[in-house]
């Protein structure tokens, strides 16, 4: 979860990010949690390819901007 808060920190997280860089395995449940502990994330799905080429529609997190 401290990984990809700091990353939501910086920059908009793709599912298939978070499994490659972040070294996150299911980062869906990763963001309930955050949202479970009063993280404003947002989703978008986007289609993205992964490492062997192949597109899939996938969840792309994003840290809700406060008024």
């Amino acid at each position: 979860r401290a990984r990809l808060l700091a990353a939501l920190h910086r920059h908009p997280v793709s599912t298939i990010e978070a499994r490659r860089e972040l070294d996150i395995l299911c980062p869906a449940a990763r963001v309930l949690e955050l949202r479970r502990e009063g993280v404003p994330i947002l989703t978008y799905w986007v289609t993205e390819p992964t490492d062997s080429g192949k597109s899939h529609r996938v969840a792309r997190y994003t840290l809700q901007v406060r008024a």
